[in-house]
């Protein structure tokens, strides 16, 4: 079994569980568009393309398919997600199965507003969000909503340009000075635990088959860098229910609020996330699930099969190579 991930960029750790798991049996092979993505080296080969937007690069892909007999391929970033989903037929047609959700659920997952309203047309509690300022204003006024609140990019990933505003004259400059063609967005503060979910939804039965969930003790760019593992029926029928009504495939990461015993649907990164280690490293292989789906075969339930109070503890680490060789 042979399977190929894209933009592998500091995911040195997918690349190693990926190939523990196809053994001496296939080859796991990584591209990025750099040669100083660290993950590229832990793979068995590796490809440098071009920018995913740039023309031709889904024809470039599709022939390292070709080349190494691809049986399964997948991103470990969110805009590539949806353009995986958008050509899935072009790979199929060369027999190599898209590991990811469709392109409607990919973009959803972008777009925080877009997750906002599925949330609050599903009856699932997520944090009030606004993309238009005077609305905003008017929810201030009706005291529907109270500062600090966080201004963010409507589409974006890695909390990169997110803001925790406490007044009204800050949210009205960063609107001012949105960048050219940034759709700004205002979500409400949500003072709680925050919690990653690493689930698996079988790309076979659709039925969410393996969920970890950890409570994050620290965060770093966006990833967390610590946390703890433990268990809740509630939380686990809850994330069930959002998956199967999203209609998720493959492997996602959630991220979810405790506020005051009650859980809040936050983001959806429909890929591995930054976090995943902590679950694989307590016994929940998702790699393995990946490949009995690309053997056909369908993931018997296993959610909650793990230890808690189990601690993910980050550290640097340091990958030297000689370039061009």
């Amino acid at each position: 079994m042979n399977i190929l991930i894209l933009s592998a960029g500091t995911r040195n750790k997918i690349i190693q569980y990926f190939k523990r798991e196809v053994g001496d049996t296939g080859k796991v092979i990584a591209t990025d568009m750099s040669e100083l993505a660290p993950a590229i080296y832990e793979a068995d080969a590796f490809y440098i393309v071009p920018r995913m937007t740039t023309p031709g690069y889904i024809e470039e892909i599709l022939e390292i398919c070709k080349k190494e007999k691809i049986d399964g391929i997948l991103s470990l970033i969110d805009p590539e997600l949806s353009l995986l989903a958008k050509n899935e037929q072009q790979f199929k047609e060369i027999g190599v199965t898209v590991i990811g959700s469709s392109y409607e659920v990919c973009e959803m997952s972008l777009d925080k507003m877009k997750m906002f309203e599925f949330c609050k047309e599903n009856n699932f509690k997520a944090a009030q969000s606004w993309n238009n300022l005077n609305e905003f204003k008017k929810a201030v006024a009706d005291k529907k909503v109270t500062f600090p609140v966080f201004v963010k990019p409507q589409c974006g990933s890695a909390s990169i340009a997110i803001s925790k505003v406490v007044d009204m004259e800050t949210v009205e400059l960063l609107f001012a000075h949105a960048k050219e063609n940034e759709q700004l967005m205002i979500q409400e503060y949500l003072k709680g635990q925050e919690i990653g979910a690493d689930i698996y939804i079988d790309m076979i039965s659709g039925e969410a088959v393996s969920i970890f969930t950890k409570k994050k003790l620290v965060m770093r760019a966006g990833e967390t860098d610590k946390s703890v593992s433990f268990k809740d029926e509630k939380l686990f029928s809850l994330l069930k229910e959002f998956v199967k009504k999203a209609g998720y495939r493959g492997q996602i990461d959630v991220d979810v609020f405790d506020v005051d015993g009650e859980y809040y649907i936050s983001e959806v990164n429909p890929r591995f996330g930054g976090g995943y280690p902590h679950a694989y490293e307590c016994g929940v292989n998702h790699m393995k699930l990946i490949a009995e789906n690309l053997q056909g075969n369908v993931n018997a339930q296993q959610t909650g099969g793990y230890e808690e109070e189990i601690f993910m503890m980050k550290y640097n680490e340091v990958l030297v190579e000689k370039m061009g060789e």
